[in-house]
């Protein structure tokens, strides 16, 4: 046992310091966790050392639950580049819109408190916003509402290097005409979810972050979360990067405050992002009829579903329910899958903006933490190998595409298929490891290995709501 310094009985002041200074290393430390077996946890580091050499993103910081858990922590790469410093899991990285949740779930907790309902129209509380007597707070969670999105591009606009306000974006943004009726259609918008914060505040009287703060974060011990919005991340965290095409990583400019409010402004280590998983998991903050809420996929009024919850995909990843969504904010990428009935969840923060590091983990570990290697196949991987064995023979059922889909498939299409997979031989595994809802179809993405080799490809598809394929592609996975 290591001693502890003796400090003199009237130096108070020194005694706090040093208390503080104590507090602070015991909490840093907390954040390293390694409690997985050796060879899982080589393969995890295995997966984001790849990913890293593969895209040339600087650095990756990962948390891993398993069975309620928080089971590992490690950071790759690096966390500034000059003067270079290595990634820590210690480090605060922004999660961009992984925020959304966590102003989902204030909304909820309002709910809750019988102060609003998330069927109220948003008009109740902020009036002069278009037609705000036909969109509620529900349809502001989920996307559904039609506000056009005020940030789609991923990269930063010059006027956004400039200060805004909440007023702002919801006097330019939420005035316009909507792209869509209400509760139609399924389309993304930060601007749904300025709003949404704006709400929080007029219902409970107090800033956003500071509501966050009490009912979210200092009940759950998340210790490190970051208002990047409002300031800078320190020199002790993570550094964004930009890249422009195949140029080096250079640092990317900062968003003026106010452009992130509500819809992207959290930045934290992995290891907090992953005690907010838990508590999805276990089902302990919130109440039972607000999770029921939040987890369920939002209906659109034709009947079909939305994909969506209010601040999560609602996915299935063969069989394990998936509650996932990753973040962009300019400089950094995050993941965060989170399998409430498997008790697992992967969280992977990254610092480049526009890169696919993060998901390409994600995607990547989620297999190996559900056990999925070993399991039957299920009926959509099943027909993709089956369709790729036909494509390796160079034939195939027509039926089971669509006109657009057959006319895709002409004579050199099918000669080009035939060359180039059948030299492969059978697939040794075909795994989903992606579904979503986009254009009204399915799409699914499988990955594809094979025995004795190297080599991976990836398979993506569309699939209609009659079960035709109007898309499917063989590509290379890196």
């Amino acid at each position: 046992m290591r001693d502890t310094p003796t400090i003199p009985e009237g130096d108070y002041a020194l005694r706090i310091l040093f208390l503080l200074l104590s507090l602070a290393v015991a909490a840093h430390a907390q954040l390293t966790v390694r409690k997985l077996p050796a060879d899982m946890a080589q393969k995890i580091d295995q997966v984001a050392e790849q990913a890293l050499q593969q895209t040339g993103v600087p650095s990756a910081s990962l948390a891993i639950v398993r069975d309620g858990q928080i089971e590992y922590t490690q950071a790759y790469g690096q966390a500034r580049l000059m003067p270079a410093e290595a990634a820590q899991p210690r480090m605060r990285y922004s999660v961009g819109s992984i925020s959304k949740q966590f102003t989902a779930a204030a909304i909820l907790l309002l709910e809750q408190q019988g102060r609003l309902s998330i069927d109220d129209p948003v008009s109740k509380y902020l009036p002069d916003l278009t037609r705000a007597s036909e969109v509620t707070v529900r349809m502001l969670l989920s996307h559904t509402s039609g506000y056009q999105d005020y940030w789609p591009e991923d990269y930063l606009m010059p006027p956004m290097s400039e200060p805004t306000t909440a007023e702002h974006i919801l006097d330019v943004w939420g005035k316009k005409s909507l792209d869509f009726e209400p509760g139609t259609k399924w389309q993304y918008s930060n601007t749904n979810f300025v709003i949404a914060g704006r709400i929080v505040e007029i219902v409970s009287g107090e800033p956003l972050m500071r509501f966050l703060e009490e009912h979210i974060f200092h009940p759950l011990d998340m210790e490190q979360v970051w208002n990047s919005d409002w300031t800078k991340l320190g020199d002790t965290d993570a550094e964004g990067y930009i890249r422009y095409a195949l140029g080096p990583p250079r640092p990317a400019p900062k968003e003026g405050r106010g452009w992130m409010f509500a819809a992207g402004e959290l930045a934290m280590p992995a290891y907090d992002l992953a005690q907010w998983d838990i508590s999805l998991m276990d089902r302990s903050l919130l109440a039972a009829k607000s999770y029921n809420e939040m987890f369920a996929s939002v209906m659109l009024k034709d009947g079909t579903s939305s994909h969506y919850g209010l601040g999560l995909f609602i996915q299935n990843l063969s069989g394990h329910l998936e509650l996932e969504h990753s973040g962009e904010v300019s400089g950094f990428v995050s993941e965060n899958m989170v399998f409430p009935d498997d008790k697992v969840s992967i969280t992977v923060l990254t610092n480049q903006d526009a890169s696919r590091a993060a998901s390409l983990i994600g995607r990547a570990l989620a297999p190996l933490l559900l056990g999925m290697t070993s399991q039957t196949p299920s009926a959509t991987e099943a027909q993709a190998l089956q369709l790729f064995e036909s494509f390796q023979d160079g034939k195939i059922d027509r039926s089971l595409f669509t006109p657009w889909c057959n006319a895709y498939f002409d004579a050199q299409a099918m000669q080009d298929f035939e060359s180039s997979l059948a030299p492969l031989g059978t697939p040794s595994s075909v795994r989903q490891i992606a579904e979503e809802l986009r254009g009204g179809m399915t799409f699914r993405a499988f990955r594809v290995e094979f025995p004795h080799s190297s080599r991976v490809l990836m398979i993506t598809t569309y699939t209609m709501p009659d079960g035709k394929l109007e898309q499917y592609l063989v590509i290379p996975a890196s």
